[in-house]
């Protein structure tokens, strides 16, 4: 019988993890270093990679490396992938959480977020980013572990890449329907295109022993206002939204040994919003 602790223990182990100066960055970091591995954080916001990297010493006493890095330029991932080549002599996980998520609250008054007024020029970023740079990390620190072997590679969708938003949250007293701010599309392309790539990187490595699933989670609460709150906590048959650290459960089963047989999977955690 398997030692059910030694299951989920990740020691010697490298995780990269994009967006790791983000809000979930920090806690996927924390679970890594919770758990005996190194959490690699990769942004390209250097003082929030800062923050997060003196809040994990603080927390954990985990002494985080911290890496300032545009996910959507492959050479300077493939710097990274040799540096840590060098340096720690492999990767075991990566997490592509890095994401562009453009708050419907600041759109102004004519607002961008509609289908119709949505720039091209956005929709390419915010594509370039959440899924041009999960392919990024994929093809690089992916081939590296299919060269030593094995990995995992972990990408966080969305409730939103398995049902559409509910554009009701978003609407505001008093303006015109035509003029309601929405849930952009790229949100919903993107997060619908992280489990697409889910299925195929799982099918691509998996006899050089790499693994790929995706975690969908639901809406996370970060002191978004009482209006929104209540509306979609409405949605959701908990009740609530997610804190900040109800992921650390599903992000230490999927990097871990604990999840060894599921490979291509979508672990949505989302408390129940998309089952009703």
């Amino acid at each position: 019988m398997a030692d059910m602790h030694a299951l989920f223990r990740l020691d010697g182990r490298v995780a990269v993890i994009t967006g790791g100066g983000g809000l979930l960055g920090y806690q996927h970091a924390a679970t890594i270093a919770g758990l005996g591995g190194l959490p690699v954080l990769l942004d390209i916001d250097a003082q929030a990679l800062a923050a997060n990297a003196a809040r994990l010493q603080e927390q954990t006493g985990c002494q985080a490396l911290t890496l300032v890095a545009d996910i959507t330029r492959l050479d300077a991932l493939q710097e990274i992938a040799e540096q840590l080549q060098a340096s720690q002599g492999r990767i075991d996980i990566l997490i592509n959480n890095a994401a562009r998520n453009p708050k419907v609250e600041s759109a102004g008054d004519k607002d961008f977020s509609r289908l119709e007024h949505f720039p091209w020029e956005q929709w390419q970023q915010d594509l370039d980013v959440g899924l041009g740079g999960a392919f990024n990390c994929a093809k690089v620190f992916g081939s590296q572990m299919a060269r030593q072997g094995g990995g995992v590679i972990i990408n966080i969708a969305s409730d939103l890449g398995v049902i559409a938003p509910d554009q009701r949250l978003y609407r505001v007293e008093g303006r015109e329907a035509d003029q309601q701010p929405v849930k952009p599309v790229t949100y919903s392309v993107v997060k619908h295109g992280l489990i697409g790539l889910t299925k195929y990187l799982a099918t691509y490595w998996c006899e050089q022993g790499v693994r790929c699933n995706v975690l969908s989670p639901g809406g996370v609460y970060a002191g978004q206002n009482d209006v929104f709150v209540s509306k979609l906590s409405q949605l959701i048959p908990l009740g609530r939204m997610a804190k900040a650290d109800e992921y650390q459960g599903a992000i230490a089963f999927l990097c871990s040994d604990a999840s060894s047989y599921m490979n291509g999977a979508n672990l949505v955690v989302d408390g129940g919003r998309s089952t009703w």
